[in-house]
């Protein structure tokens, strides 16, 4: 129970960092998304110290165990574009293929890169 309620605690921390920036991107038209902005300055605070992973931990673990269902509602949402898919389909396969096709090509090599610097550091 107590796991739960860290978790629940940590995930409104998010969700209010989240919500801050937007309103701050907001209000400074900025052409960036708040949550994009967060992730960097939760990053920053991250690596230098000032917030603990174990602070965020908990609750970012079970929203990346549930990413899948963040995508449903702009899945169902496509729905809404038949006759562009019917004119496009194939080219916004083809870029939806090659997109994914890079992100895993960009996460591989940065995974294989961060592995070798930490055997590095282990030797």
């Amino acid at each position: 129970m107590k796991t739960v309620i860290r978790s629940v605690i940590q995930i409104a921390l998010l969700l209010a960092l989240s919500a801050a920036l937007n309103t701050l991107v907001n209000w400074l038209h900025w052409p960036v998304p708040g949550s994009i902005i967060g992730m960097a300055i939760l990053f920053i605070l991250l690596q230098t110290g000032v917030v603990r992973l174990s602070w965020i931990e908990a609750g970012a673990n079970w929203l990346l165990a549930e990413l899948l269902l963040f995508f449903i509602p702009s899945a169902v949402g496509v729905m809404d574009y038949g006759p562009m898919l019917e004119h496009n389909g194939m080219i916004i396969l083809l870029v939806v293929l090659l997109g994914t096709f890079i992100v895993m090509a960009v996460t591989g090599l940065v995974a294989t890169i961060m592995t070798k610097g930490k055997e590095r550091k282990a030797s």
